[in-house]
C-alpha cells in the first residue's frame, strides 16, 4: 500500500476514532481526563526561547515542543494552549498549537484539526509584529501548511510547507529546531517510505538524513533530531548508523514513553534484541506512570501505548522468552475490544497477536482452546484458522489441518480490501498465512517440493511487505523453509536460507540454531561450533529449549 493510500485509510478512520476517543479507551487507561495542565519534570531540558513576558509561558512552550518531538501531540497542544493563556500576546504559543494539530508520520491531517490549526496560525500571524525575525519566518512558513476551507488533497500544502521550512533553515542556520522541523516536514511527505526494498533512498530521503545528521553533529542531545533520525535510518541498509541516537535518546526525555521506546527501532534491526526488550519494558513503565497521572485520551493512549507492548511481544519472541512474549500479546489484545475495532478498525492489528505468539512457541493445545474471534474481525478470523491449522498439522491431525486451510482461504476471499494491519493491507498477510500452512501440511505429508514451493511463495510475499516495526509477519518464513530443507536432506540449501534470514534479522537465535544444524549436516564442524556459541549468546534469556528453527 502506498503512503498516500495508507494515509487515506487513516483519514477515513479518523471520524470513527474521534468518537472512540471520546469514550473511555481500552483498559488500562479508562478514566476521566485531568483538566489541569501539569508541568512535567522528566522531559529533559531542551529549550527554544520565544518572545513572551511570562517565564511560566516559556516553560509551557518548551514542554509543548518537547512533546511534539515525543509524538505526544495532544499533550503538546495542552501545553501550548496553557502558554497562550498565560501570555495572550505570545505568537509562538499559537504557532506551537498549529504545529501540533498538523499531520505527522503516524497520523494524517483531518479537516477539523486543519481548521483549528488554520485559526491558530492566523492568530500567530496577527501577533507576529511583536515577535523576532526568526519567529516571524517560522510562523509564516507554517501558515503555508493550512487552508480554510481545508483542501481535499493537501499534498501541495505539505510540499509548500517543506519548501518554506528549507528557506527558514537557510536564513537562520543556527536555529536547530527549524532544521529539525524541516527534516520532519520532508518525512511527512512520504511517511514510513524513505527507502526502497533494495535499499535505495526515496526522493528527499538523503536531504532529510543529512539535515538531521548536521543537527546531531552540532547538538548531539537534540531530542527531536535523534528521534526523527532513528525513523529516517531504521529501514536503510545501514541502521547501525542510528545506534548513537538510540543509546542516548532514552535518557534525553526519560518521562516520554515513546522516546524511551524508540531505541528499540534500531536495536531490533542490528540484532540487539535484549536491549530492544529493555527499552520497551522501560517505556511501558514510563507510560503507566504518565497514564496514572494525567488520564489522557486521544491518539497517544490508544496507539502509542500499546505499540510498546506490541514491540515487546515481538522482541521477547525473538529472544525465546515465551512467557513474556505471550503475556505481552495477551495484554495487547485487550486494546482490540469488539467496540474499539468497530469504531476504529485499525485496532484489529492487535487482536491476533496472542495467536501469533502461541504459534511461534508451539503451544498447540492452547491454540485449539482459543475462542472464535468476534464477528466482524475478518482478518483475525483468518489468522485463527491459520493457527488452528498449524496446531492440527503439528499434532498429526492433517485432515483437520487441511480443513482449516480451506476455511482460511474462504475467509481471505471475503476480506475487505481496505483492511490495513499496521503499514500493510491484510490481504497479503493472509496469503502468507495460507502458503505457510499449505507448505507445512505438504511437508508433513512428505510432499517436499510442494512444501518448498508454498514456503518460497510465502517468502516472496513477505519480502514485498512494506517496512514496519514490529515486523508485519510474526516469524520469518525462512525459518520454516530452512527446516523443511534440512529435514529433506538438503542442508546446503537450508544453510543459504538461514544465512539470508540472518542478513535480514541479525543474530536471531532461531536461524542461528538452524544454520548450525545445516553446517553440521555438511560436516562443517568448526564453523558449526562457532555458530552454536553465537546461538547460546542469542538464547541467553530464553525460557524454552529450541530444538530446531521453529516449533
Amino acid at each position: 500500500m502506498s503512503p498516500r493510500n495508507s494515509s487515506l485509510f487513516f483519514a477515513i478512520a479518523f471520524a470513527a476514532f474521534a468518537a472512540c476517543a471520546r469514550r473511555a479507551p481500552p483498559p488500562p487507561v479508562a478514566a476521566a481526563p485531568v483538566t489541569e495542565v501539569p508541568l512535567f519534570d522528566d522531559l529533559g531540558d531542551h529549550q527554544h526561547l520565544v518572545t513572551t513576558s511570562s517565564p511560566l509561558a516559556q516553560r509551557y512552550f518548551d514542554q509543548g515542543l518537547r512533546l511534539v518531538y515525543a509524538f505526544n501531540h495532544d499533550e503538546a497542544i495542552r501545553a501550548f494552549q496553557q502558554a497562550s493563556e498565560l501570555d495572550p500576546d505570545c505568537a509562538m504559543a499559537h504557532w506551537g498549537t498549529a504545529l501540533a494539530l498538523g499531520p505527522n508520520i503516524n497520523w494524517p491531517a483531518d479537516r477539523e484539526r486543519d481548521r483549528r490549526a488554520y485559526q491558530e496560525i492566523q492568530r500567530a500571524i496577527r501577533l507576529a509584529d511583536r515577535a523576532t525575525e526568526p519567529e516571524r519566518a517560522i510562523i509564516h512558513a507554517l501558515a503555508v501548511r493550512y487552508a480554510d476551507p481545508p483542501l481535499a488533497d493537501r499534498m501541495p500544502l505539505d510540499v509548500g510547507y517543506a519548501d518554506a521550512m528549507r528557506e527558514v533553515m537557510r536564513r537562520f542556520p543556527d536555529d536547530l529546531d527549524a532544521a529539525t522541523l524541516f527534516a520532519e516536514a520532508l518525512m511527512d511527505l512520504r511517511p514510513w517510505d524513505y527507502w526502497t526494498r533494495d535499499g535505495r533512498p526515496q526522493p528527499g530521503t538523503l536531504e532529510m538524513v543529512e539535515t538531521l545528521e548536521e543537527v546531531i553533529r552540532r547538538a548531539p542531545d537534540h531530542p527531536g533530531a535523534n528521534h526523527y533520525y532513528i525513523h529516517a535510518i531504521e529501514a536503510s541498509p545501514h541502521p547501525e548508523r542510528g545506534i548513537p541516537s538510540a543509546e542516548r535518546l532514552g535518557n534525553l526525555m526519560p518521562g516520554a514513553g515513546h522516546v524511551v521506546h524508540m531505541a528499540a527501532h534500531i536495536y531490533v534491526r542490528v540484532g540487539r534484541y535484549a536491549d530492544a526488550s529493555i527499552a520497551n519494558e522501560r517505556a511501558i513503565s514510563v507510560d503507566e506512570s504518565y497514564l496514572a497521572r494525567t488520564r489522557p485520551r486521544g491518539v497517544y493512549p490508544m496507539m502509542y501505548v500499546p505499540h510498546n507492548i506490541h514491540f515487546l511481544s515481538a522482541t521477547t519472541g525473538i529472544e525465546g522468552r515465551s512467557r513474556d512474549c505471550i503475556r505481552a500479546a495477551r495484554e495487547l489484545a485487550r486494546y482490540a475490544t469488539p467496540e474499539a475495532v468497530r469504531e476504529m478498525p485499525m485496532m484489529e492489528m492487535f487482536a491476533p497477536t496472542p495467536l501469533f505468539a502461541l504459534t511461534r512457541f508451539g503451544r498447540w493445545q492452547q491454540i485449539l482452546a482459543e475462542p472464535v474471534p468476534p464477528q466482524g474481525q475478518v482478518f483475525t478470523m483468518g489468522i485463527w484458522h491459520y493457527a488452528r491449522g498449524m496446531a492440527f498439522a503439528a499434532t498429526g491431525r492433517l485432515d483437520e489441518a487441511g480443513q482449516e486451510q480451506e476455511r482460511l482461504a474462504g475467509v481471505a476471499a471475503t476480506l475487505p480490501p481496505d483492511v490495513v494491519i499496521g503499514q500493510n493491507p491484510g490481504g497479503p498477510l493472509l496469503a502468507i498465512a495460507g502458503h505457510a500452512l499449505q507448505g507445512d501440511i505438504a511437508a508433513r505429508r512428505g510432499r517436499i517440493d510442494e512444501s518448498i514451493g508454498h514456503h518460497r511463495e510465502a517468502i516472496r510475499l513477505e519480502d514485498e511487505l512494506r517496512y514496519d516495526e514490529p515486523p508485519p509477519w510474526y516469524q520469518p518464513v525462512r525459518q520454516l523453509l530452512g527446516l523443511v530443507l534440512l529435514t529433506a536432506g538438503r542442508p546446503r540449501e537450508a544453510e543459504l536460507v538461514y544465512r539470508e534470514d540472518l542478513r535480514k534479522n541479525p543474530e536471531n537465535g532461531w536461524s542461528l540454531i538452524g544454520l548450525a544444524q545445516s553446517l553440521r549436516a555438511q560436516d562443517a564442524f568448526v564453523e558449526a561450533s562457532e555458530v552454536e556459541m553465537r546461538f547460546r549468546r542469542a538464547w541467553a534469556n530464553a525460557d524454552v529449549i529450541l530444538p530446531t528453527s521453529r516449533f
